[in-house]
């Protein structure tokens, strides 16, 4: 491009660099074991992953593309409180089940602390779906783009940058060196905060091999001339992330370019990070960023040369990601409120009397045929149901149990609160499976409300689950603190 920024250190093109990257061995066996957690690919039916998404709810909606590449990722959690990110291809994307079975199977190999790993697929009549470890603290476009509090500082900046190097990287290692519409979206945050590269781009869009759905600005151009996507194709993409890390905002790189050009690098740089960082840092990342944007593919740098530039850069790498975002460590739990508390204890006393002061007023807003009140005025008396509600509050539970299943079964109405109370008489009269049962149907009703989570985690303490139970009850106590949080 002829600009003196082109021209990157010795670092970033060392001939002997293998490629590794110096590591803490706790944090190292802390990965190895992370890993050792995830299991193997598998292909799921479809009513797995529709009860897991409480029937491809709206509410479990993370996120949806447009009319280009019509596709929704959902989030769910499976039987064993797995939590999941569920991509439902448009039927049109992939005619063929058995290419996308192949392809997912492709990606489904690779596991690597870098990713948000792909889980699995199912591929059942119509019906084109991958599931992939669930990230819960959004995408880089969210904290980058249109943050609330306060903007990104530096030192993460710079360790996104790092991590996505090291993804691809690893896939390009694994011989999956091709990565579609690598953009802000694409990089997700973990429990603890780190960001991670979706396995979902690992995927073609379509089988007719479609790679970018963003805006021809942003697109490489060879792709333009050809419409094939190169591996160098991804590098182009990586420099558009940098100028995204450095600006705060998305700036074609034919701007940015002219911009660098003119040595202008001050109106490249976000605002909001004035005092975080030094002139030759700042240098540093737009002359690694033009590198990456040169127009002829052989000039770009690869994946192991962007690792190498970027680790000397690094600040604060003592700090954890989840204190420099600013937000909770999922890992660290959450304070239990009395209800959770109860769960934990297995207090099904203490359980049943929060029940009964709550109501049915957690029914409010949930969607059914016709409104819980309307039901009541005209069935009550014809189904029993009052006089399940009697039941239940005299303990009951043989009986309650009884008169709530005549409710459910006549399935003119839905009801969280009934599922929540029969799960609650099931557990007092030792039928804990069954309990478990209403507990997901309550969360298929309702997929927010942190009772039936508790409930789940009741069941599974009873069950002997500790792992899932522990894992049911943490989620229970996140989804109350949200509920606290919003009223």
């Amino acid at each position: 491009m002829g600009c003196e920024c082109s021209k990157l250190s010795k670092c970033c093109w060392s001939s002997d660099y293998n490629g590794s990257v110096p590591e803490d061995r706790n944090e190292v066996n802390e990965e190895k074991s992370e890993l050792d957690d995830l299991p193997a690919f598998r292909e799921y039916n479809i009513e797995t992953l529709r009860m897991a998404t409480s029937g491809f709810s709206v509410e479990n909606i993370v996120s949806e593309h447009g009319e280009k590449a019509p596709n929704v990722v959902y989030k769910g959690k499976l039987e064993n409180q797995r939590r999941v990110a569920v991509k439902r291809f448009n039927r049109s994307a992939w005619p063929d089940a058995r290419q996308f079975l192949e392809e997912a199977r492709a990606v489904g190999q690779l596991r690597n602390h870098r990713l948000a790993n792909l889980l699995g697929c199912c591929g059942e009549g119509d019906e084109r779906l991958l599931v992939a470890e669930f990230m819960p603290n959004d995408t880089l476009a969210k904290h980058l783009f249109h943050w609330e509090t306060k903007p990104m500082k530096w030192a993460m900046r710079l360790r996104v940058a790092l991590h996505l190097a090291q993804a691809l990287e690893y896939c390009t290692s694994k011989g999956r060196a091709l990565y579609h519409d690598l953009n802000a979206y694409r990089i997700v945050f973990d429990d603890e905060g780190n960001p991670r590269l979706s396995c979902f781009g690992l995927m073609k869009n379509r089988r007719d091999g479609k790679s970018y759905s963003t805006n021809l600005a942003f697109t490489p151009p060879e792709y333009l001339r050809t419409g094939r996507v190169i591996p160098e194709s991804v590098i182009y993409s990586f420099g558009t992330l940098l100028l995204d890390l450095l600006s705060g905002k998305h700036i074609p790189p034919s701007h940015a370019l002219d911009l660098i050009r003119d040595r202008n690098i001050q109106m490249l740089t976000d605002s909001c990070l004035e005092g975080q960082f030094t002139n030759d840092d700042g240098t540093e990342l737009v002359r690694l960023a033009s590198r990456c944007l040169q127009y002829e593919p052989r000039e770009r740098p690869n994946s192991k040369s962007l690792v190498a530039a970027l680790i000397p850069l690094q600040k604060d790498t003592e700090v954890p990601s989840h204190e420099l975002m600013g937000i909770q460590d999922g890992a660290a739990a959450l304070p239990l409120s009395p209800l959770g508390e109860a769960c934990l204890r297995m207090d099904l006393t203490a359980i049943h009397e929060i029940l009964e002061k709550l109501g049915y007023k957690d029914d409010e807003g949930t969607a059914t045929e016709l409104s819980f009140q309307m039901w009541t005025n005209q069935k009550q008396e014809t189904l029993n149901t009052k006089k399940g509600d009697v039941a239940f509050q005299h303990k009951d539970f043989i009986a309650a149990t009884e008169l709530y299943s005549q409710f459910i079964d006549v399935g003119n109405m839905v009801s969280p609160t009934v599922h929540a109370r029969r799960s609650l008489s099931y557990l007092m009269t030792n039928l804990p499976q069954e309990a478990l049962n209403d507990a997901l149907q309550a969360q298929a009703i309702s997929p927010i409300w942190h009772i039936a989570s508790y409930l789940q985690a009741v069941a599974l303490f009873v069950l002997g689950r500790e792992n899932e139970a522990q894992a049911a009850l943490k989620e229970g106590s996140t989804l109350e603190n949200k509920r606290s949080t919003n009223a």
